[in-house]
């Protein structure tokens, strides 16, 4: 059997993926003008500036969209097939928006606006994935 893909981690994620692996939800803060941001990246988008913090993030958010994927792209998901991909806008801005399977429900209870809150999936010793589940 086929390995699932990995997530691609970089020198501006990886401090974010060590947190999951711990079970722990950060953001970046900048130090120059407190915007937080998500995904990691090197440069604060608002004012440019490269000094930043890592901070606990809420772990809950709302829906804002989702896809419901019945389709087998890759061999090693083939079991997983029907699954529910997430984009939910975090409670800790409004311009943070993260990714994530549905767990513990079924599509049809979705709706815009639902709130859910993060929970953790250990696919093996080193890839942890954040999934969400409605609160």
């Amino acid at each position: 059997m086929r390995q699932r893909p990995r997530p691609q981690i970089d020198r501006d994620s990886a401090p974010w993926w060590e947190a999951v692996r711990r079970h722990e939800l950060l953001l970046q803060r900048c130090a120059g003008c407190g915007t937080p941001r998500f995904p990691p990246r090197a440069v604060c988008n608002r004012c440019r500036s490269l000094e930043y913090a890592w901070t606990p993030a809420t772990g809950t958010g709302r829906v804002y969209s989702w896809i419901v994927n019945h389709q087998v792209f890759m061999p090693s998901m083939a079991d997983e097939v029907p699954f529910t991909v997430l984009l939910v806008r975090l409670d800790d801005g409004d311009d943070l928006l993260m990714y994530g399977n549905l767990v513990d429900a079924a599509p049809d209870v979705l709706r815009p606006g639902l709130p859910v809150e993060a929970v953790f999936a250990d696919v093996d010793d080193e890839t942890t994935l954040v999934q969400w589940r409605p609160r």
